[in-house]
């Protein structure tokens, strides 16, 4: 059966795969990030921990344990999906389903480490993550919410970014084929381990921004990974879409990728406006139209495409976002950047920011909904973070800048 016929069957017993809302990642919980939990790195009182590989390799294993323990324990627990599911509901697409058809379809997107399922010879990562995603399933199932299952760090990093798993200068993921088989190996289990489970979990992201820009060995060997990863062969079937994503490069560049013969595949597209000097640099209006202007893109695309993440927050401001130890461009203490202006008030806790600022973020978060609801879906990055405030769901609702029925607007004309 096509994967759309079978998402309209589900949609009849009120599932989906495929939402037009999304609501929000639950980042720094199974993967630690030192900007979403800074005081955890900073407790350990050594500068070289930098990422969940180096804390466990330059701390006793049993002091690490018992920080990730109470970690994850305390960061996400089923009060937040609670709370994520009272944030409001969506509505699919007219052109999937008629748009008179409403249902509950929020969803949330979990990183993951590959540690969580296999953690190889010399890898000092402690495990014991398994737990919580399978108290997470159940979580999202007591609530009607979806879980996006995503794997947010594979063998050798396949971009060297701390929220891989492992900071590095440059990713080995790709230059290793065993590195590869681990990691299609490790997205077998998962889909092995959810597929019954396809009403809660319909969705699993084989691979975060693997490092595209680094050139044709990384993108030959991505693209070849999402083949390998796709759930459907001549012997299996699978309820699983699979989401990848577009490896920093331009949709364009995936015009007709795995459209023809693929059922159950969507495009993964992450939209930030501040980890360039000239993003960075934008006023309040220059980064609502650079928001605006992706609609025509996101329309246009031949597969389903979901922005998966994305953020109110329009500096690089938050405190280690750049990486522990790694200043901000807005205020030019990263390493060859321009002073743009001063940080203050424009992270960290919201009682600091003004009521200028808060009206700049709800206009900036509205036209980014508007305009990613031109695609299939958006999933903002992310639920909550410890001193940064403009990038977290839960503030902005508390705080005003983002309305708890995600369709009320107060500026549903910004993009026109």
């Amino acid at each position: 059966m096509p994967l759309l016929n079978r998402l309209l069957s589900l949609a009849v017993l009120g599932v989906s795969a495929v939402p037009s809302y999304e609501v929000v990642n639950l980042g720094g919980w199974l993967v630690l990030e030192p900007w979403i939990t800074p005081s955890i790195f900073e407790n350990t009182g050594n500068d070289d921990i930098v990422d969940e590989w180096t804390f466990g390799e330059y701390q006793d294993y049993d002091t690490a344990l018992a920080v990730l323990q109470d970690h994850w324990n305390s960061w996400i627990t089923e009060d937040d999906f609670e709370a994520i599911a009272a944030a409001g509901y969506g509505l699919i697409n007219a052109h999937q389903i008629p748009s008179e058809t409403f249902y509950s379809l929020n969803h949330v997107r979990l990183p993951i480490g590959y540690w969580a399922f296999a953690v190889g010879s010399g890898e000092p990562y402690i495990t014991g993550q398994l737990d919580y995603l399978k108290k997470a399933i159940t979580w999202a199932s007591n609530r009607n919410l979806k879980l996006i299952i995503d794997l947010h760090g594979a063998p050798g990093s396949q971009n060297g970014f701390d929220n891989s798993g492992h900071r590095m200068s440059y990713p080995t993921w790709q230059s290793n084929q065993t590195n590869v088989n681990r990691t299609n190996d490790i997205i077998k289990t998962i889909i092995s381990m959810v597929d019954s489970e396809y009403k809660t979990v319909p969705i699993i992201a084989p691979l975060n921004e693997p490092a595209g820009y680094d050139g044709d060995q990384m993108l030959a060997v991505v693209k070849q990974y999402w083949y390998d990863s796709y759930p459907y062969n001549s012997s299996t079937q699978s309820n699983t879409v699979e989401l990848i994503h577009d490896a920093f490069q331009s949709l364009s560049y995936w015009d007709d990728f795995m459209v023809d013969g693929y059922d159950g595949v969507a495009m993964d597209t992450h939209i930030y406006q501040m980890f360039s000097d000239e993003e960075v640099a934008y006023n309040y209006s220059q980064h609502i139209t650079e928001a605006c202007s992706y609609g025509s893109s996101l329309a246009d695309f031949d597969l389903w495409i979901f922005v998966g993440e994305w953020t109110p927050a329009s500096t690089d401001c938050a405190k280690w976002l750049n990486g522990r130890g790694t200043g901000a461009r807005y205020d030019g203490t990263y390493s060859g950047s321009t002073f743009v202006g001063n940080c203050t008030g424009k992270t960290g806790n919201a009682t600091s920011f003004s009521s200028d600022y808060k009206t700049f973020m709800r206009k900036y978060w509205e036209a980014q909904v508007i305009t990613y609801e031109k695609g299939d879906g958006w999933i903002q990055w992310t639920w909550k973070a410890e001193n940064a405030d403009d990038w977290t769901y839960q503030a902005g609702l508390k705080y005003g800048w983002i309305p708890q029925d995600p369709t009320d607007l107060e500026y549903p004309d910004i993009c026109d």
